[in-house]
């Protein structure tokens, strides 16, 4: 059998061009490594990140955020406690099948009132 290979157009092909980033550079292995006394660059703006942060037209509901978290946390802790009984019934099902599949009779039990 033949390799059938789908002929490509050349209007499918596209070049893109490179365009490096305009970042501050990463510092260099090497610079890190020059036993020079490290200078202090003087900068404009702190490192941290309130130059990120806008103005809010509303404060933060602290109130709202807390019934959230704790909504999502009794839900994780739901999900737990039903994949832990999940497990626990099939693990029961599973021995009980077993001991039906051996040929015994005594595989459940029977309570006497």
């Amino acid at each position: 059998m033949k390799n059938q290979r789908p002929i490509a157009a050349e209007e499918e092909h596209r070049v893109l061009q490179f365009r490096p980033r305009n970042s501050i550079r990463a510092p260099n292995f090497r610079e890190n490594m020059s036993a020079e006394p490290r200078r202090q660059a003087t900068q404009a703006e702190p490192l941290d990140l309130s130059r990120y942060e806008r103005p809010r037209e509303e404060p933060d509901d602290f109130r709202q955020r807390m019934l959230g978290n704790i909504a999502g946390f009794a839900f994780t802790i739901a999900l737990m406690a039903i994949g832990i009984w999940l497990v626990m019934s099939i693990a029961d099902m599973r021995k009980t099948q077993d001991c039906v599949l051996m040929g015994r009779r005594d595989c459940m039990p029977i309570s006497v009132p």
